[in-house]
């Protein structure tokens, strides 16, 4: 079996970042041979760069999420372009739009992703993008500042219409599913990965979140990333092997600060 990455989850979130080491087993033996454990808090990046310097198959984003917004408002470009010197740091985000909760004024999540596009068009990394029940504001603001300056980014854990993931991969994006692609009520959903081009695709976990059928309501973690890529190579009708190297190839472009470790040639 071809190794997998599990493109986004939360190792320094309660229920992992006490349990690392057994995790990081448990992932060695389900195949899962890379981790990018993705920012949520700015003023929390250094227990998460702690981590990622800890382990060779472990990298980083940084970043505010949506949900954090207006806890950090004055987070600049400059501040997140200087975090992303050191090499474990390849990516921008989590940032983006939440509507469903609007924990955060939504015009410090506008604000904040922003700022975030502007710095990942800076550093030249991808931008990691939550966006939940904002589709239209998404949309014009990736629209908008495409034509300010090509960036790269990804619509993680995607959950919303297929129009957006399709406007995204006609910016050039990547649009990655969680194991909400396994759950019963996702059959939109399955419709969407159905469609989107291969070279799109990438697969996660959101961890500790999101545990994909047939650990649904447990707490999740990077090995179960396993479960949503064998969900999503029966959709496109390839196997495992053929789907891992995939998404395998997708994330390695994407992240192209990463270097592709031996174990995934």
């Amino acid at each position: 079996m071809h190794q997998i990455v599990d493109s986004h989850c939360h190792l320094d979130y309660e229920g992992l970042a006490e349990n690392l080491p057994a995790m990081v087993q448990r992932c060695a033996d389900a195949g899962v041979g890379l981790m990018l454990s993705i920012s949520s808090r700015v003023a929390q990046f250094p227990k998460l760069l702690e981590i990622a310097e800890a382990y060779d198959n472990v990298f980083c984003t940084v970043g505010t999420h949506p949900h954090n917004a207006h806890e950090e408002p004055d987070v600049s470009v400059a501040d997140l372009v200087k975090l992303t010197n050191h090499p474990k740091v390849v990516g921008i985000g989590e940032v983006g739009l939440d509507y469903h909760y609007d924990l955060s004024p939504r015009e410090a999540q506008m604000k904040g992703f922003r700022t975030h596009i502007a710095a990942a068009r800076e550093a030249g990394l991808p931008l990691v993008i939550h966006t939940r029940e904002a589709e239209d504001d998404t949309a014009r603001v990736l629209e908008e500042e495409m034509r300010k300056g090509a960036f790269k980014a990804v619509l993680h854990c995607f959950t919303s219409k297929q129009w957006l993931a399709e406007k995204g991969v006609e910016l050039g994006l990547c649009v990655s599913f969680s194991g909400i692609l396994t759950y019963k009520s996702a059959d939109d959903l399955r419709v969407t990965a159905k469609a989107l081009p291969m070279a799109s695709l990438l697969v996660e976990t959101d961890s500790p979140f999101l545990a994909p059928s047939p650990y649904r309501g447990k707490p999740n973690e990077p090995s179960y990333v396993l479960k949503t890529l064998e969900h999503l190579a029966v959709i496109r009708g390839v196997t495992s092997n053929e789907m891992a190297k995939i998404t395998s190839d997708n994330f390695f472009r994407l992240f192209s600060k990463v270097a592709r470790p031996a174990a995934f040639t």
